[in-house]
């Protein structure tokens, strides 16, 4: 089996926020319930991810020496 590559044009926590950006937008359009709650659930997580990327990439986190 050969494995499909797909190079990345933007970063991960760029497309993270982007994520959270939209399903902010879907929860507004949704009426109460539990769509909504998903949609806002789901938005929360992608913007926590871009925040530990975002730590976990920074230069004041050091390796263990």
């Amino acid at each position: 089996m050969h494995r499909r590559r797909f190079k990345q044009t933007t970063s991960l926590e760029e497309r993270l926020a982007e994520q959270a950006q939209r399903l902010h937008q879907e929860a507004k359009s949704l009426p109460p319930g539990i769509e909504q709650e998903r949609a806002v659930r789901k938005a929360r997580q992608a913007e926590t991810g871009a925040h530990i990327s975002e730590w976990l990439n920074s230069p004041g986190l050091q390796p263990p020496k």
